[in-house]
């Protein structure tokens, strides 16, 4: 069997256009970890780290002694996070107030019973506190519009107009106050102008 690619065989989901589109999101398995504030603060950097300790175990168990049934190699997915505002009243601009749920799509052949197991395993190898607060959860986001933005997370919100405007155009209306966010790029590692990020909200049809 092929690798399995999200960039290739999940393109419609992860690689979208720059401009807004309509999609339906299928229900998928991920590594989930809830918290609050800054992203740029020490706890985000942690929560990411579990997230990925964790997915790595996953991707790595064929060369270990438990080997799951239906393994098939595969490119780690990206790092998604979920973003709402802790207390409304205040301006989106304070990073502060944020409450996110960051996660990691996982491949078909994970269950909860493997779960519990590379969590287990992965507990002894790292010294990771937030592992302990990473959950297994099916999710699926249904109706939805994305765009592909491009540039630094500052500048979201043209995309966000962009993509409110052709909901008006085409008869749709958001169903939710949070939105979703899928990080295609290492912003460590990328210019903040070259980064590229999914944008994507639930939406229904007036």
């Amino acid at each position: 069997m092929k690798k399995v690619d999200y960039k290739r065989d999940f393109k419609t989901l992860y690689l979208p256009k720059l401009e807004p589109e309509i999609v339906d999101v299928p229900e998928a398995a991920y590594f989930m970890i809830e918290g609050e504030g800054d992203p740029n603060g020490e706890e985000f950097g942690v929560s990411v780290e579990a997230l990925y300790s964790l997915s790595y175990a996953v991707k790595m168990s064929y060369k270990g002694p438990r080997m799951p049934t239906g393994y098939y190699d595969y490119t780690v997915f990206p790092l998604e996070g979920v973003w709402d505002l802790i207390d409304k009243t205040k301006p989106v601009t304070d990073k502060s107030n944020f409450k996110y749920t960051l996660m990691i799509r996982q491949p078909d052949f994970l269950s909860n019973e493997l779960y519990e197991y590379f969590l287990e395993e992965t507990l002894k190898k790292k010294k990771n506190p937030k592992l302990d607060n990473v959950k297994y959860v099916k999710s699926m986001d249904g109706l939805s519009i994305q765009i592909l933005h491009r540039g630094s997370y500052d500048n979201e919100p043209a995309s966000f107009e962009k993509m409110e405007n052709y909901c008006k155009e085409m008869g749709y209306k958001r169903s939710c106050k949070t939105h979703r966010e899928i990080y295609l790029s290492d912003p460590r590692k990328t210019a903040s102008d070259k980064l590229k990020t999914v944008l994507r909200y639930k939406v229904e049809k007036i």
